[in-house]
Protein backbone atom coordinates (compact mmCIF):
# COMPACT_ATOMS: atom_id res chain seq x y z
CA UNK A 1 0.00 0.00 0.00
CA UNK A 2 0.98 3.70 -0.64
CA UNK A 3 1.78 5.74 2.36
CA UNK A 4 -0.21 8.28 2.84
CA UNK A 5 0.55 10.19 5.99
CA UNK A 6 4.25 10.78 6.00
CA UNK A 7 4.60 10.88 9.86
CA UNK A 8 3.34 6.95 9.52
CA UNK A 9 6.08 4.68 11.06
CA UNK A 10 8.39 3.50 8.64
CA UNK A 11 11.62 1.71 10.64
CA UNK A 12 12.32 0.93 14.23
CA UNK A 13 15.11 0.10 15.36
CA UNK A 14 17.23 0.20 18.77
CA UNK A 15 20.20 1.42 19.80
CA UNK A 16 23.37 -1.00 20.51
CA UNK A 17 23.03 -0.82 24.28
CA UNK A 18 27.14 0.40 24.56
CA UNK A 19 26.52 2.05 27.38
CA UNK A 20 23.21 0.58 28.99
CA UNK A 21 20.04 -1.04 27.80
CA UNK A 22 19.01 -1.07 23.99
CA UNK A 23 16.34 1.74 23.29
CA UNK A 24 13.62 1.43 20.80
CA UNK A 25 13.88 4.35 18.00
CA UNK A 26 10.56 4.79 16.24
CA UNK A 27 12.01 6.47 12.83
CA UNK A 28 8.56 7.91 10.29
CA UNK A 29 9.00 8.27 6.15
CA UNK A 30 9.33 12.08 6.94
CA UNK A 31 12.15 11.74 9.07
CA UNK A 32 13.84 8.77 6.50
CA UNK A 33 13.22 11.40 3.61
CA UNK A 34 14.59 14.00 5.48
CA UNK A 35 17.83 12.20 6.43
CA UNK A 36 18.64 11.01 3.01
CA UNK A 37 18.29 14.34 1.59
CA UNK A 38 20.68 15.97 3.95
CA UNK A 39 23.36 12.96 3.73
CA UNK A 40 22.77 13.11 -0.21
CA UNK A 41 24.28 16.81 -0.70
CA UNK A 42 27.78 17.30 -1.67
CA UNK A 43 29.25 17.80 1.69
CA UNK A 44 27.67 14.72 3.33
CA UNK A 45 27.68 11.57 0.79
CA UNK A 46 27.28 13.22 -2.28
CA UNK A 47 25.71 10.18 -3.46
CA UNK A 48 24.54 10.58 -7.77
CA UNK A 49 23.81 7.65 -9.98
CA UNK A 50 27.14 6.72 -10.95
CA UNK A 51 28.07 5.40 -7.37
CA UNK A 52 28.41 2.10 -6.27
CA UNK A 53 27.67 1.43 -2.55
CA UNK A 54 28.74 -0.78 -0.31
CA UNK A 55 27.28 -0.57 3.04
CA UNK A 56 29.43 -2.79 5.92
CA UNK A 57 26.70 -2.20 8.31
CA UNK A 58 23.86 -3.98 8.94
CA UNK A 59 19.99 -2.55 8.39
CA UNK A 60 19.55 -2.96 12.16
CA UNK A 61 22.27 -0.83 13.50
CA UNK A 62 20.56 2.52 12.31
CA UNK A 63 18.99 1.28 8.99
CA UNK A 64 22.67 0.85 7.66
CA UNK A 65 23.26 4.55 8.57
CA UNK A 66 20.20 5.54 6.02
CA UNK A 67 22.56 4.69 2.73
CA UNK A 68 19.99 1.96 1.26
CA UNK A 69 17.62 4.96 1.18
CA UNK A 70 19.54 7.40 0.12
CA UNK A 71 21.46 5.79 -2.06
CA UNK A 72 17.79 4.15 -4.11
CA UNK A 73 16.96 8.25 -4.15
CA UNK A 74 19.83 8.60 -5.85
CA UNK A 75 19.48 5.79 -8.26
CA UNK A 76 23.02 4.40 -6.78
CA UNK A 77 23.94 1.18 -7.18
CA UNK A 78 23.95 -1.11 -3.91
CA UNK A 79 26.29 -3.96 -3.04
CA UNK A 80 25.89 -6.39 -0.30
CA UNK A 81 27.98 -8.35 1.68
CA UNK A 82 25.28 -10.11 3.81
CA UNK A 83 26.92 -12.85 5.95
CA UNK A 84 30.13 -12.10 4.46
CA UNK A 85 30.54 -8.45 6.17
CA UNK A 86 33.48 -9.39 8.68
CA UNK A 87 35.52 -11.25 6.04
CA UNK A 88 38.28 -9.02 4.36
CA UNK A 89 38.69 -11.33 1.74
CA UNK A 90 34.90 -11.30 0.57
CA UNK A 91 34.71 -7.52 1.17
CA UNK A 92 37.74 -7.46 -0.98
CA UNK A 93 36.10 -9.62 -3.85
CA UNK A 94 32.70 -7.35 -3.64
CA UNK A 95 35.22 -4.10 -4.20
CA UNK A 96 37.03 -5.26 -6.64
CA UNK A 97 33.76 -7.19 -9.12
CA UNK A 98 31.30 -4.47 -8.35
CA UNK A 99 33.85 -1.28 -8.52
CA UNK A 100 32.72 -0.11 -5.24
CA UNK A 101 32.86 3.81 -4.68
CA UNK A 102 31.95 3.97 -1.23
CA UNK A 103 32.15 2.05 1.77
CA UNK A 104 31.04 2.71 5.09
CA UNK A 105 30.98 0.76 8.86
CA UNK A 106 32.54 0.55 11.80
CA UNK A 107 36.22 1.16 12.40
CA UNK A 108 36.72 -2.50 13.53
CA UNK A 109 35.65 -3.25 9.85
CA UNK A 110 38.40 -1.41 8.52
CA UNK A 111 41.35 -2.71 11.17
CA UNK A 112 40.78 -5.80 10.15
CA UNK A 113 40.36 -5.09 6.15
CA UNK A 114 43.90 -2.57 6.27
CA UNK A 115 45.78 -5.95 8.10
CA UNK A 116 44.39 -7.91 5.67
CA UNK A 117 45.43 -5.85 2.43
CA UNK A 118 48.83 -5.45 3.60
CA UNK A 119 49.30 -8.74 3.33
CA UNK A 120 47.22 -9.34 0.20
CA UNK A 121 47.02 -6.33 -2.05
CA UNK A 122 44.09 -5.98 -3.87
CA UNK A 123 42.64 -3.05 -6.33
CA UNK A 124 40.79 -0.47 -4.91
CA UNK A 125 41.33 2.34 -6.92
CA UNK A 126 37.24 2.76 -7.29
CA UNK A 127 37.14 3.68 -4.11
CA UNK A 128 36.46 7.23 -3.79
CA UNK A 129 36.24 7.10 -0.15
CA UNK A 130 35.32 5.31 2.88
CA UNK A 131 33.39 6.34 5.93
CA UNK A 132 33.59 5.27 9.47
CA UNK A 133 31.57 5.76 12.46
CA UNK A 134 30.50 4.13 15.61
CA UNK A 135 33.15 4.36 17.37
CA UNK A 136 35.74 6.85 17.60
CA UNK A 137 38.57 6.63 14.26
CA UNK A 138 42.31 6.50 14.78
CA UNK A 139 44.24 9.51 13.45
CA UNK A 140 46.59 6.32 12.40
CA UNK A 141 44.07 4.47 10.59
CA UNK A 142 43.04 7.69 8.56
CA UNK A 143 46.59 7.95 7.56
CA UNK A 144 47.32 4.71 6.90
CA UNK A 145 44.32 4.15 4.48
CA UNK A 146 45.73 7.23 2.38
CA UNK A 147 49.42 6.21 2.15
CA UNK A 148 48.91 2.83 1.08
CA UNK A 149 45.80 2.77 -0.76
CA UNK A 150 45.47 6.40 -1.44
CA UNK A 151 41.75 6.28 0.17
CA UNK A 152 40.40 9.32 1.60
CA UNK A 153 38.52 7.98 5.17
CA UNK A 154 35.80 10.03 6.44
CA UNK A 155 35.40 9.94 10.22
CA UNK A 156 31.06 10.82 10.89
CA UNK A 157 29.43 11.00 13.74
CA UNK A 158 25.84 9.98 14.63
CA UNK A 159 23.55 7.59 16.92
CA UNK A 160 20.57 5.42 16.52
CA UNK A 161 18.48 8.56 17.35
CA UNK A 162 19.61 10.81 15.06
CA UNK A 163 18.42 9.42 12.27
CA UNK A 164 21.95 8.32 12.59
CA UNK A 165 24.19 10.64 10.66
CA UNK A 166 24.40 14.17 12.31
CA UNK A 167 28.43 15.17 11.44
CA UNK A 168 31.01 14.59 8.89
CA UNK A 169 34.32 15.67 8.94
CA UNK A 170 35.04 16.13 5.12
CA UNK A 171 37.38 18.70 4.96
CA UNK A 172 36.22 22.71 3.77
CA UNK A 173 38.04 24.33 0.73
CA UNK A 174 40.13 26.10 2.86
CA UNK A 175 41.52 23.15 4.55
CA UNK A 176 43.25 22.57 1.31
CA UNK A 177 46.74 23.86 1.98
CA UNK A 178 47.18 22.66 5.35
CA UNK A 179 50.22 20.49 5.97
CA UNK A 180 49.35 16.44 5.59
CA UNK A 181 49.24 15.77 9.19
CA UNK A 182 47.39 18.35 9.73
CA UNK A 183 44.40 17.31 7.62
CA UNK A 184 44.78 13.98 9.16
CA UNK A 185 44.20 15.28 12.38
CA UNK A 186 40.93 17.04 11.02
CA UNK A 187 39.89 13.98 9.59
CA UNK A 188 39.96 12.01 12.72
CA UNK A 189 37.44 14.62 14.50
CA UNK A 190 33.82 14.48 14.18
CA UNK A 191 33.42 16.95 11.78
CA UNK A 192 30.42 19.74 11.50
CA UNK A 193 26.90 18.94 12.09
CA UNK A 194 25.07 17.88 8.54
CA UNK A 195 22.23 20.32 6.70
CA UNK A 196 19.17 20.27 9.31
CA UNK A 197 21.06 19.25 12.78
CA UNK A 198 21.30 21.98 15.33
CA UNK A 199 24.53 21.03 17.48
CA UNK A 200 25.31 22.80 21.53
CA UNK A 201 27.55 21.52 24.08
CA UNK A 202 26.26 21.66 27.49
CA UNK A 203 28.69 21.92 30.56
CA UNK A 204 27.81 20.42 33.87
CA UNK A 205 26.22 23.65 35.42
CA UNK A 206 23.78 23.73 32.18
CA UNK A 207 25.51 26.32 30.35
CA UNK A 208 26.35 26.70 26.48
CA UNK A 209 29.69 26.67 26.09
CA UNK A 210 31.76 28.54 23.46
CA UNK A 211 33.50 26.71 20.52
CA UNK A 212 37.50 27.24 21.26
CA UNK A 213 38.65 23.60 21.03
CA UNK A 214 38.91 23.48 24.99
CA UNK A 215 35.48 23.99 26.46
CA UNK A 216 34.50 20.67 27.40
CA UNK A 217 30.55 19.73 27.84
CA UNK A 218 27.70 17.20 26.75
CA UNK A 219 26.91 17.46 22.90
CA UNK A 220 23.17 18.38 22.63
CA UNK A 221 21.19 18.12 19.19
CA UNK A 222 18.33 18.81 17.37
CA UNK A 223 16.70 18.45 14.08
CA UNK A 224 13.42 17.60 11.89
CA UNK A 225 14.56 14.14 11.72
CA UNK A 226 15.97 13.46 15.03
CA UNK A 227 13.68 11.48 18.02
CA UNK A 228 11.59 13.27 20.25
CA UNK A 229 10.75 10.26 22.73
CA UNK A 230 12.20 5.95 22.44
CA UNK A 231 9.35 3.73 21.97
CA UNK A 232 7.06 2.60 24.59
CA UNK A 233 10.57 3.55 27.33
CA UNK A 234 9.67 6.26 29.26
CA UNK A 235 12.65 5.67 31.39
CA UNK A 236 14.78 7.23 28.64
CA UNK A 237 12.60 10.58 29.10
CA UNK A 238 15.30 12.42 30.80
CA UNK A 239 17.50 12.22 27.56
CA UNK A 240 15.26 14.68 25.67
CA UNK A 241 14.48 18.14 26.90
CA UNK A 242 13.15 21.50 25.01
CA UNK A 243 13.39 19.76 21.50
CA UNK A 244 17.16 19.46 22.76
CA UNK A 245 18.58 15.25 22.61
CA UNK A 246 21.00 14.34 25.37
CA UNK A 247 23.63 12.47 23.79
CA UNK A 248 25.74 11.72 26.39
CA UNK A 249 28.96 12.10 24.40
CA UNK A 250 31.51 14.66 25.86
CA UNK A 251 32.97 16.88 23.30
CA UNK A 252 34.89 19.79 22.39
CA UNK A 253 33.96 21.99 19.24
CA UNK A 254 36.50 24.75 17.65
CA UNK A 255 36.02 27.84 15.78
CA UNK A 256 35.38 25.80 12.06
CA UNK A 257 32.57 24.06 13.91
CA UNK A 258 34.66 20.67 13.68
CA UNK A 259 33.30 18.74 16.70
CA UNK A 260 35.99 16.29 18.40
CA UNK A 261 34.50 13.66 20.46
CA UNK A 262 36.31 13.44 24.00
CA UNK A 263 34.36 10.73 25.25
CA UNK A 264 31.03 8.92 25.93
CA UNK A 265 30.45 10.27 29.91
CA UNK A 266 29.97 6.83 30.96
CA UNK A 267 33.19 5.69 29.08
CA UNK A 268 35.11 8.72 30.89
CA UNK A 269 37.84 7.70 33.31
CA UNK A 270 37.76 10.39 37.13
CA UNK A 271 40.49 10.20 38.59
CA UNK A 272 41.28 12.28 42.22
CA UNK A 273 38.36 14.50 40.26
CA UNK A 274 39.84 14.98 37.04
CA UNK A 275 38.46 13.90 33.57
CA UNK A 276 40.95 11.22 31.30
CA UNK A 277 39.36 10.61 28.08
CA UNK A 278 39.68 6.96 27.55
CA UNK A 279 39.11 7.48 23.24
CA UNK A 280 42.10 9.63 23.09
CA UNK A 281 44.01 6.88 24.84
CA UNK A 282 42.57 4.40 23.01
CA UNK A 283 43.70 6.43 19.86
CA UNK A 284 47.01 6.95 20.64
CA UNK A 285 47.42 3.54 21.68
CA UNK A 286 46.83 2.04 18.09
CA UNK A 287 49.06 4.16 16.43
CA UNK A 288 51.54 1.99 17.89
CA UNK A 289 52.50 0.00 15.06
CA UNK A 290 52.32 -3.31 17.09
CA UNK A 291 48.80 -2.56 18.20
CA UNK A 292 45.66 -3.92 16.53
CA UNK A 293 42.94 -2.88 18.94
CA UNK A 294 43.21 -1.09 22.24
CA UNK A 295 40.60 -0.34 24.89
CA UNK A 296 40.60 1.72 28.23
CA UNK A 297 38.62 1.58 31.00
CA UNK A 298 38.59 2.69 34.37
CA UNK A 299 39.38 0.72 37.39
CA UNK A 300 38.91 1.06 40.78
CA UNK A 301 41.36 3.25 43.07
CA UNK A 302 41.64 3.10 46.63
CA UNK A 303 43.67 6.52 46.29
CA UNK A 304 42.13 8.16 42.97
CA UNK A 305 38.79 6.95 42.74
CA UNK A 306 39.25 5.29 39.40
CA UNK A 307 42.56 4.45 37.46
CA UNK A 308 42.62 3.84 33.23
CA UNK A 309 43.57 0.31 32.43
CA UNK A 310 44.59 -0.18 28.97
CA UNK A 311 43.29 -3.98 27.20
CA UNK A 312 45.44 -4.20 24.24
CA UNK A 313 45.29 -6.36 21.58
CA UNK A 314 48.63 -7.34 19.61
CA UNK A 315 48.69 -7.96 15.67
CA UNK A 316 49.55 -11.38 14.84
CA UNK A 317 53.43 -12.09 15.12
CA UNK A 318 54.23 -8.59 16.62
CA UNK A 319 55.39 -7.80 20.13
CA UNK A 320 55.76 -5.05 22.43
CA UNK A 321 55.87 -4.61 26.30
CA UNK A 322 54.16 -2.87 28.42
CA UNK A 323 56.66 0.02 28.78
CA UNK A 324 56.78 0.36 25.64
CA UNK A 325 53.28 0.85 25.27
CA UNK A 326 53.66 3.67 27.81
CA UNK A 327 56.74 5.03 26.68
CA UNK A 328 54.46 5.60 23.46
CA UNK A 329 51.90 7.37 25.30
CA UNK A 330 54.27 9.67 27.67
CA UNK A 331 55.02 11.90 24.95
CA UNK A 332 51.60 12.58 23.96
CA UNK A 333 49.70 13.02 27.30
CA UNK A 334 50.13 14.49 30.92
CA UNK A 335 51.81 12.10 33.34
CA UNK A 336 48.84 11.06 35.28
CA UNK A 337 46.82 10.34 32.18
CA UNK A 338 48.90 7.48 31.75
CA UNK A 339 46.89 3.83 32.51
CA UNK A 340 48.29 2.70 35.29
CA UNK A 341 48.99 -1.04 33.89
CA UNK A 342 48.49 -2.10 30.16
CA UNK A 343 47.37 -6.15 30.15
CA UNK A 344 47.17 -8.14 26.89
CA UNK A 345 44.11 -9.54 25.56
CA UNK A 346 43.03 -11.96 22.82
CA UNK A 347 40.16 -9.94 21.81
CA UNK A 348 38.79 -6.66 22.70
CA UNK A 349 34.76 -7.77 23.07
CA UNK A 350 32.00 -6.46 20.70
CA UNK A 351 28.38 -5.68 19.83
CA UNK A 352 26.42 -7.35 17.52
CA UNK A 353 27.24 -4.12 15.09
CA UNK A 354 30.95 -4.32 15.73
CA UNK A 355 31.77 -1.77 18.80
CA UNK A 356 34.06 -2.27 21.29
CA UNK A 357 31.65 -3.55 24.39
CA UNK A 358 33.40 -1.73 27.69
CA UNK A 359 30.31 -2.92 29.68
CA UNK A 360 32.02 -6.82 29.40
CA UNK A 361 35.80 -5.58 30.25
CA UNK A 362 34.48 -3.12 32.98
CA UNK A 363 33.05 -6.28 34.45
CA UNK A 364 35.82 -8.97 33.42
CA UNK A 365 38.23 -6.24 35.43
CA UNK A 366 36.24 -4.60 38.04
CA UNK A 367 38.19 -6.60 40.94
CA UNK A 368 41.42 -6.24 38.94
CA UNK A 369 44.31 -5.13 41.62
CA UNK A 370 46.26 -2.55 39.99
CA UNK A 371 50.19 -1.71 40.51
CA UNK A 372 50.95 -0.36 43.46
Amino acid sequence: DRVTEERQAAALCYTTGTTGNPKGVLTSHRSTWLHSFATLTTGVFGLSESDRVLPVVPMFHANAWGLPYAAAMAGAKQVFAGQFSADPASLSDLVESEKVTLLAGVPTVWIGLLQYLEQNPRDFSSVTRITAGGSAVPVSLIERFKRQLGVEMVQGWGMTETGPVASLSMLPPEMDDLPEAERFRMRAKQGRVVPGISLRVVAEDGTVVPWDNKSMGEVQVKGNWVAASYYNDPTGDERFADGWLRTGDVAVVDDHGFMQLVDRTKDLVKSGGEWISSVELESAMMGHPAVLEAAVIGVFSEQWSERPLACVVLKPGASATPDELIAHLATQFPKWWLPDEVVFIEEVPKTSVGKFDKKVLREDFKNHPLPT
